[in-house]
């Protein structure tokens, strides 16, 4: 059973760990991601982009084939459905489809019209049982043809959106989606923890979580972030388990090229991976 994302975080925030968000881009990543997180009794968030949903023929279909797997596999510990990097219009598209949790990214608006749209979007998602997380200062990088330069974000600003009631906010540190060039200069843990002074108890969201160094991951936990997005890391480990199997000819060796063996070292690779991710963020056990 889908929830939403709220209880998680809370308890993420209180215990001092980050509870994270796996973005899914097919049935493997679905199916890999809530295996591992039932194996390790812990919390997940499954992450959908606007172009991964299109790619999946739009948010009903992955919301029916996230509720029929959950259903199937016997998953017992929290997920939530979660739209990423939402705009105001998939928003509602998510709401319509049977999400458990939305993200808004206003962050590219005037902040006027950025607590607008948030205060609007907050009623709706709460009066439905809905989380809904927002974002102030930009993410470095691109994703879905949104290109941020990684701003950091205005603590003021993000006490002004985390007044409207939202249930997590995620703000620009310098943090970037995709792989981080050489020359990154790193997280701003001095903007982290003037926003965590101005929103107090609210969980903070760290995107970009692919190629962060382990120690500034337990910093910003420390500093208030109880959720830390991944997907880059799990595209790359597929990538480079699927690479190895068709160079080592695996695919032309008897029925190598059916598609369920094809696909099966990236799925064990996601699954690698989100252990990985979920023992450093430590919500192992935390379900």
């Amino acid at each position: 059973m889908l929830v939403s994302a709220t209880e998680m975080l809370k308890k993420a925030k209180e215990g001092h760990y980050a509870v994270g968000q796996f973005n899914i881009n097919n049935l493997e990543w679905t199916k890999a991601i809530l295996q591992t997180a039932q194996e390790l009794n812990s919390p997940v968030i499954l992450g959908v982009s606007e172009g991964a949903g299109k790619y999946m023929t739009g948010f009903e279909t992955v919301a029916a084939m996230v509720k029929a797997m959950d259903k199937s596999l016997g998953i017992t510990v929290p997920v939530a459905l979660h739209l990423d990097h939402g705009t105001y219009d998939g928003c509602y598209k998510c709401i319509k489809a049977g999400f458990s949790s939305i993200m808004f990214d206003g962050s590219h608006y005037a902040i006027e019209e950025n607590i607008d749209k948030t205060k609007e979007l907050v009623a709706v998602a709460h009066q439905l049982g809905l989380s809904i997380e927002a974002e102030v200062g930009s993410i470095g990088g691109e994703e879905d043809g949104v290109v941020g330069m990684g701003e950091c974000a205005d603590p003021a600003e993000c006490k002004q959106i985390a007044d409207l009631g939202v249930d997590m906010l995620a703000a620009g540190i310098g943090n970037i989606h995709g792989k981080y060039p050489a020359n990154w200069a790193g997280l701003s843990f001095e903007t982290l923890d003037a926003i965590q002074q101005k929103t107090g108890a609210m969980p903070l969201v760290l995107h970009g979580g692919t190629g962060i160094p382990e120690d500034m991951i337990k910093k910003a936990i420390s500093l208030g972030v109880a959720k830390i997005n991944v997907n880059t890391e799990c595209q790359l480990y597929f990538q480079e388990a699927t690479r190895k199997y068709i160079e080592a000819g695996k695919d032309l060796e008897g029925k190598g090229f059916d598609p369920r063996k094809l696909l099966a070292p990236g799925f064990e690779a996601i699954k690698e991976i989100v252990k990985i991710k979920m023992e450093l963020f430590g919500s192992v056990g935390k379900a």
